[in-house]
């Protein structure tokens, strides 16, 4: 299960260089499977002889410190937010990507740590949106149960901190969206 591509600088390599040449101390970037970070400092240190950028970054979600070099950021993926024009984007992706819920829940599983492993809103929505429908049919076992919530709070804060809304307003739609989805799931289904 590979995400459809909906964002401008996803695979973009060029691109995301020079957005990791262009952050700055207070820029928000997104920390693949931890979220929003801060960047807090950014140094020039040496590196087996090499002079080198580090990104100094706190993350939100448990204020932490990690130290990334720049030339490593883009292939951690590390990432700008999406932009505000972007987040009625991912409310017509997740709503529209599809949903394949029948493979062995190992197998479901190791596919979707990988998604979440990317970093990229889309991948993760795909997992969120996968583990939502499944949870509507049967019990999620507890590692599933986890990713559900970790993927929802990923694109919850991301999507707050892009639309300046708040956590609770992006909460309400992405249920409102996902149960329309289900609604029409259900309909599909008994026709």
């Amino acid at each position: 299960m590979v995400a459809a591509t909906w964002f401008d600088y996803r695979g973009k390599i060029d691109y995301n260089l020079k957005v990791m040449e262009s952050l700055k101390i207070g820029d928000k970037v997104i920390y693949p499977a931890q979220g929003i970070g801060i960047i807090e400092d950014i140094q020039e240190e040496s590196y087996n002889g090499q002079p080198c950028r580090t990104f100094h970054i706190r993350l939100v979600c448990n204020n932490t410190l990690v130290v990334i070099p720049s030339n490593s950021a883009v292939e951690i993926g590390l990432r700008r937010p999406i932009s505000q024009k972007s987040v009625n984007k991912f409310f017509h992706f997740i709503k529209n990507c599809p949903v394949d819920i029948s493979s062995d829940w190992k197998d479901r599983y190791k596919e979707n740590f990988d998604l979440m492993k990317s970093g990229q809103l889309e991948d993760i929505a795909v997992v969120y949106k996968t583990l939502y429908f499944l949870s509507q049919t049967k019990p999620l076992s507890f590692r599933e149960k986890k990713m559900l919530e970790k993927a929802r709070e990923l694109i919850i804060t991301e999507l707050a901190v892009s639309s300046c809304s708040s956590p609770e307003k992006i909460s309400a739609k992405l249920d409102q969206t996902l149960s329309s989805c289900l609604k029409d799931l259900k309909i599909g289904s008994e026709l």
